[in-house]
Formats: C-alpha cells, structure tokens, sequence
C-alpha cells in the first residue's frame, strides 16, 4: 500500500489546507478505512466559521475535519485480527465518538457522557482524507444494498434515532418535528416509523417543508416567512387545527433556534414530551411556566449523541424507512471539500445536505 494520501486539512477559521501527508499508522485496536464518502455536518460548518471550538486540548486546529464517514477496510489492528471480526475490503461506516468503557458512565452503558472520550473529526483526526484511522470497537460492517454515500450520513441518523427512541412515541399519536435540515428531516422519517398517526412539521423555508412533505408529513408549518403558503401567525392554533381540535402529544427539535423551543411547549398537550435535540448557544436559557407544565404533567427531555443505537441505524436505511436520498442534495470531492463547507453556509441555492465523495464507487 501507498505510504502517502491527499487530505483536506484545517488550519484555523476560513483556512484549510488540501495537501498530501503520511497515511496514519494504526495501532493494535485500530482499524485503518479507505475513506469513501464523508458527511458535512453544520458542527463542520461551526468550526471552519471560527463560532465553536474544536474538541482539541486548546480547542483549535490544525484538525483534519470530518466525524461522519464510510469506507472499505484497508488495514485490521491486531486486536480485531485475532477476534476475526473484520476482513480487508469489508464496507463499514464509524461511530467517530470513541468512549473509553472505562468510566462511571460507561459501565452504566451511558456511552454519550463519557469522561474520557475521543471523537474522530473534532479531537483527533477524521475522514476528510483518503484514509482514516478508527478503534475497531467503533467501526461497524454495512450491508451491501446501503451506499457509501448514504452509510457515511449513518451518524446523525444515529444521532436522531436516539433522540426519537427518547420520545417514546406511541401508536397514532400526534408528533410535532421542527427543523428541516438533514436531521429534522430524518426525525420526520422516524417518527412514522415509530407509528406516529400525525406529523406535523415546522420550520422557516418552504423547500425543506417540501421536503418533508416528500419524507411523509402529513402537515408542514412556515412559522417565519408571511408569503408563504404553509404560513401560520400561531403555530398552536394551527397544530390545533390539524389535529381535531387538540395539542400535540409529543414535540421533537431538531434545531437549537431558542423560539422554537420556547414554542414547542405551547403545541403539545397535557401528558405530553418534547425532546430538545438542537444545538442552543452556551447563554441560551429555556423559560418553563412550572405552574402549567407541573399541572399539565409534561416530560421535558434532551438527547445526546448516539447510544446504543447503531445496529438500528443500518436497518432502517436497508429497510427503506428512512429515505436518505431525499436528504443528500449536493456532492463534492476531496479537494473541493472547503468550497462545499463555503457553499453549504453562503450559497442561497435550496439544499439541506452535503456529503464529500472521496473515492467514488
């Protein structure tokens, strides 16, 4: 095999640097993964813009990006080669948070609040490059009818389906989802599957409302835009309105927009959950009338990461319940990867999610 491979590489905000580097020399619990399609994701989009820092010790670069990823296997640690768990070319995507199932957490099997953990992409190097390198308890086979492309967005698909196993869904009820990025959009997926009876969907932009009318809603909101078709002054009473009179029985966020997650509490009914997903700012507080919500017994949650939810992740995207080609709207390659992370912030063109194709099929 080559010693050397391309990498897109950053340095700090608004720099990037694709260049070729040494191919990681892995360890005895590694695997080494010929990279074939890389995710963009909007933490992506936070670091390369300078508004979040980078899970380093000093918090910046230089990094080589990329947590969401796929790839055949080019490399077996010595560890998983006397397990027999993997063979050279096997097609695998990564979970990039790398517990240490060492401490309180993780014996508690609460992997996503690890003490100890390294993430691929935002503490240690990640899959923006030919090849990365990832401990083969984290690396997971995918079945031949899922694409790279689509395996390498099994990570926030993980993500969601955490936090939709944490809203607890029951048959026919009502699920309010806001957001219509790749997550919102992939929670309006699941929460069918589920068996949500209703889903009903807000956002601010009439595309990604469309899109999740394609992905199964039933009802779209436009809580933003007053030219829009799907526009409503009061989102309650238009929930109301689609749902016979009543509130919703369940509310999932997708995005970390502090309205909405103020507004979710007024669209869901008594006896109800609503799950916090997005990402808010350090300073953002939510305001909770404790009266009402006391009286009205609602279960307020938040959802974190991605725990034991893998083996789930790759079934329903074999199985077609959750449709991932509605969801990735534009490709670049390698070297292009800092225009798409410029593109998928700046460009005004309708989209919802990038993905950087490393080595096509």
């Amino acid at each position: 095999m080559k010693n050397k491979m391309k990498v897109m590489r950053f340095m700090e905000p608004k720099v990037m640097k694709y260049q070729e580097e040494d191919i990681p020399t892995i360890g005895e619990n590694d695997i080494l993964i010929k990279v074939k399609s890389v995710g963009i994701c909007g933490s992506d989009l936070a670091y390369y813009y300078g508004e979040s820092p980078l899970d380093t010790p000093d918090g910046h670069g230089p990094l080589i990006l990329g947590h969401e990823g796929s790839g055949v296997i080019a490399e077996i640690g010595e560890t998983a080669k006397k397990l027999g768990l993997f063979t050279l070319g096997d097609r695998v995507a990564f979970n990039p948070v790398q517990q240490c199932n060492a401490c309180p957490a993780c014996m508690r099997g609460e992997f996503n609040a690890c003490s100890h953990v390294e993430v691929v992409g935002t503490s240690v190097d990640g899959a923006m490059a030919e090849y990365v390198k990832v401990r083969y308890t984290h690396v997971y086979k995918i079945p031949d009818a899922v694409s790279f492309d689509k395996a390498a967005i099994a990570e926030p698909l993980a993500c969601s389906t955490n936090a939709v196993n944490r809203l607890e869904v029951k048959m026919g009820q009502t699920v309010v989802v806001y957001g219509v990025g790749g997550i919102g959009l992939m929670m309006t997926q699941l929460v069918r599957a589920a068996g949500a009876g209703k889903v009903i969907v807000v956002a601010r932009k009439d595309f990604g409302l469309e899109k999740a009318l394609e992905c199964g809603a039933d009802f779209v909101i436009n809580n933003s835009d007053t030219t829009s078709p799907y526009y409503a002054t009061n989102v309650s009473e238009k929930v109301r309105a689609f749902n016979n009179g009543e509130l919703a029985d369940r509310a999932i966020l997708a995005t970390g927009n502090m309205s909405a997650l103020q507004d979710s509490l007024t669209v869901t009914g008594a006896c109800s959950t609503v799950v916090f997903f997005g990402l808010p700012s350090p300073k953002d507080v939510l305001s909770v009338p404790a009266l009402a919500n006391l009286k009205s017994e609602k279960t307020l949650k938040f959802a974190w990461l991605s725990p034991l939810v893998w083996d789930t992740v790759f079934k329903v995207i074999e199985s077609g319940q959750v449709n991932l080609d509605l969801i990735i709207t534009n490709k670049f390659s390698l070297e292009d990867a800092e225009k798409g992370i410029i593109y998928m912030r700046e460009s005004k063109e309708p989209k919802v999610k990038g993905i950087i194709v490393v080595d096509p099929e």
